[in-house]
């Protein structure tokens, strides 16, 4: 009989989750079936390879409250909230079957009047009117001896927000690399009105067994969890660092220029893993002092608020009498970095 085992997360926290992904993924026994479903609080995740920077509206996250993640696999930037539910497959290298697991999906929809279509590799559909529509994405990696299916389920997320925060202002950012590519969506309870996360995770459950024909071990998974699975507190501890979230980040150029009471200001920072490796400054403030000191302040450090933060300090110490100008000249950085 197939050994099957589920994990249910209780934490909405993205890097717990995409912790617990890791954790499963190199340090369970790859002999097992397993299933993992779990929701993210509002979260932008972006992909290994992205520029947070680039890929988001870091300043209007932060208003909201948005978390950022990083992925340790590629792909484009989404957005999760708790209306999106998502899944994880384990399975044995040489068991392994995509469809299966689609099934399994299938399976669990059913159960909700919903009949789906796979769509090339990657995505699940639903006919609508006006053609159909992705309600899944999904990603698949694999080593020598197990493989790992993980995607989402749009149930009822706030498909008007996705824009607010995977569009990022017009800061005359240059990025290299490729931007992402968004399709149209739809949620499930635009065809099934009433249709919730624990229901889903009941009939993924019931769906998981029925078709593997054998009865799950079910673990519920809580930030105390850290304490006692080492190995999922290291990987807890990588993805929600900022070196990773943020250092982790090819060479990009960020120009940003405003007038402010100090006069014209045109920073141009070049950055490199998250480090500001380069920074012009470009004004006609009066005090050529000032800028060299910023420059040098700021030059090698990390590409964060708390950098600016730092530096104007300084200034202010060493300019007091332009203290106001300062101020505003770091609250304007900030929220241009808004890390």
């Amino acid at each position: 009989m197939q050994k099957l085992k589920v994990f249910l997360s209780d934490s909405f926290n993205p890097h717990l989750n995409l912790a617990t992904e890791e954790w499963i993924f190199h340090n369970l026994d790859p002999s097992q079936q397993v299933l993992f479903l779990w929701r993210n609080e509002e979260t932008v995740v972006i992909g290994r390879n992205q520029n947070p920077w680039s890929e988001c509206n870091l300043a209007q996250m932060k208003n909201d409250n948005v978390h950022l993640a990083r992925r340790t696999t590629g792909g484009g930037a989404v957005f999760h909230d708790l209306g999106n539910t998502n899944f994880t497959f384990l399975s044995p290298k040489e068991a392994y079957k995509r469809d299966n697991n689609v099934q399994v999906i299938f399976n669990a929809l059913k159960n909700f009047g919903i009949t789906g279509e796979a769509s090339g590799r990657n995505d699940l559909l639903i006919p609508f009117h006006d053609g159909p529509r992705k309600f899944s994405g999904s990603a698949y990696r694999e080593k020598k001896d197990r493989a790992f299916h993980h995607g989402t389920l749009l149930l009822h997320t706030d498909l008007t927000r996705l824009g607010n925060y995977l569009t990022p202002n017009p800061k005359k950012l240059q990025a290299k690399g490729k931007e992402s590519v968004r399709a149209r969506v739809a949620n499930l309870n635009e065809v099934s009105a009433n249709i919730k996360h624990d229901q889903i995770v009941e009939t993924m459950v019931a769906a998981f067994e029925e078709f593997y024909d054998a009865k799950a071990e079910i673990e519920s998974l809580t930030m105390e969890s850290l304490k006692r699975i080492p190995e999922l507190k290291a990987q807890y501890d990588t993805l929600s660092s900022w070196e990773w979230l943020y250092g982790n980040t090819l060479e990009f150029n960020h120009k940003m220029d405003e007038y402010l009471s100090l006069g014209f200001f045109d920073f141009q920072f070049q950055v490199e893993d998250g480090v500001i490796k380069e920074l012009k400054i470009f004004t006609d403030c009066l005090y050529p002092q000032l800028i060299e000191d910023l420059t040098m302040s700021m030059r090698g450090q990390a590409y964060r608020g708390e950098t600016i933060r730092q530096a104007l300090a300084k200034a202010r110490e060493k300019f007091a009498d332009l203290s106001a100008g300062l101020t505003e000249l770091e609250q304007w950085l900030c929220r241009q970095i808004e890390i």
